[in-house]
């Protein structure tokens, strides 16, 4: 294992981050469980950064990826693709956009990439809204609409960013309020920024923001914001890439949560829907995903091995009713865990939903960021045989558990029963 890392440290970037003391390699896996190089099996509540939404090696996949690479793997969008077209009608009719178009790329940041093409394109401007504490991916249009300075490493970008409030609920200047007088603030906030712009293309949100700890406003914030734009003619962009497929439980997409004016103009998501394959798209309403005046095609993304893989997962996720899971496994998850957080004194707050749970962690008694507490605890969970994740923006330190959707009551309780104990080390 030393050596592997240290010939990864030798080809590899040094910003391609690792996690551990003692890196850790994943050889292979099954359902929700992944064993490493030394034979040892984990618990995963992590599943590849919220990738391996199903099961890892779920046989309706494997079978599905095996067969098509048996016929064709590749031949690009400029030919007919008939499972990229099963893939793109079902994704349409689900995505609760009105005639809707769907463009396929290799990953969420190629998506949300795409998305700003498409708005900046349709609306003849540069100027994108973005949230404060938000992560939208690693190229550089998506760099510099990341909200998040952790995530952002450099302040150049083609576009202007201006940011706005609400992403996160429990701190910032509007924390003290009630969720009402919150959304109130949020939504003066954002009146008052439109007051001092030009032409803005759009508001890109996550309605669950994920690198950044799984914080989220209250339910409604982004429809009152969407009344805003709305009059403006400024486009709303939902990235679902770690929120979409039913993670939350109680919704199919995040952005549901505050459907109360209708869906987004534009859907990016990735992640789950290839359970591990590279896969990432744009849902648009078709006056907008067709403004482009030039050509364009995708390389990779739509291929015919990963659409073969992205209609076996998603048939797998409705027939089985993997969002109910996602809620009742998700709900005692939660609860399992927000006792075995108290009386730990560095856990300012348990939040989430369905399978998407943040465990902020500070310094005792204060409000401080305490990164030392959250990289001990994940190192005690693997030593328990659980594997879980972090996150967090400014002044945040927090645990992220997201496990495959599959996850069993039995499996929940015994993580959270890992965690505790990881926990308790502090």
């Amino acid at each position: 294992m030393n050596d592997l890392h240290d010939r990864h440290r030798a080809v590899i970037p040094d910003w391609v981050a690792l996690y551990y003391r003692d890196p850790l390699e994943i050889t292979h896996g099954e359902g929700r469980h992944v064993w490493d190089a030394e034979g040892r099996r984990y618990l995963d509540f992590f599943g590849g950064i919220l990738t391996t939404m199903t099961a890892h090696a779920l046989p309706e996949v494997t079978k599905a990826v095996a067969e098509q690479a048996g016929r064709i793997i590749h031949s690009s969008t400029l030919y007919l693709n008939r499972p990229m077209v099963e893939l793109a009608e079902r994704i349409a009719g689900l995505s609760g956009i009105p005639d809707a178009r769907v463009f396929f790329t290799t990953s969420g940041t190629e998506a949300n990439d795409t998305a700003l093409l498409l708005a900046t394109a349709y609306r003849g401007s540069n100027q994108i809204l973005a949230m404060r504490n938000s992560y939208h991916g690693r190229s550089f249009s998506t760099v510099g609409i990341t909200g998040n300075r952790v995530w952002s490493p450099t302040g150049l970008s083609p576009l202007q960013t201006l940011y706005v409030h609400g992403g996160v609920r429990t701190r910032g200047p509007y924390a003290h309020y009630g969720d009402e007088e919150f959304t109130e603030a949020c939504v003066a906030d954002l009146e008052d920024l439109l007051g001092h712009t030009r032409n803005v293309a759009a508001l890109i949100a996550e309605p669950i923001q994920g690198v950044g700890g799984f914080t989220s406003p209250p339910d409604g914030l982004y429809a009152a914001f969407r009344r805003v734009l709305d009059r403006h003619g400024i486009l709303w962009i939902a990235d679902e890439v770690q929120t979409g497929w039913g993670r939350t439980g109680e919704h199919f997409w995040g952005w549901q949560a505050h459907g109360q004016a209708g869906p987004p103009d534009i859907l990016t998501f990735a992640k789950g829907i290839g359970n591990g394959m590279s896969v990432g798209g744009v849902v648009a309403r078709a006056e907008v995903m067709n403004c482009l005046d030039a050509n364009s095609i995708s390389t990779f993304g739509g291929s015919p091995v990963t659409m073969a893989a992205g209609l076996a997962n998603l048939s797998y996720l409705l027939e089985h009713d993997l969002q109910g899971n996602a809620r009742r496994v998700g709900g005692l998850l939660i609860e399992r865990i927000r006792a075995a957080c108290a009386g730990v004194p560095a856990v300012r707050e348990v939040r989430g939903r369905g399978l998407m749970i943040g465990i902020e962690l500070t310094e005792p008694g204060t409000d401080r960021a305490n990164p030392d507490a959250a990289a001990a605890v994940l190192e005690a969970a693997r030593e328990n045989g659980l594997l879980i994740g972090k996150g967090g923006g400014h002044d945040t330190s927090t645990l992220r558990i997201a496990p495959p959707l599959s996850l069993t009551v039995s499996e929940a309780e015994e993580g959270a029963a890992l965690l505790e104990a990881a926990l308790r080390t502090l």
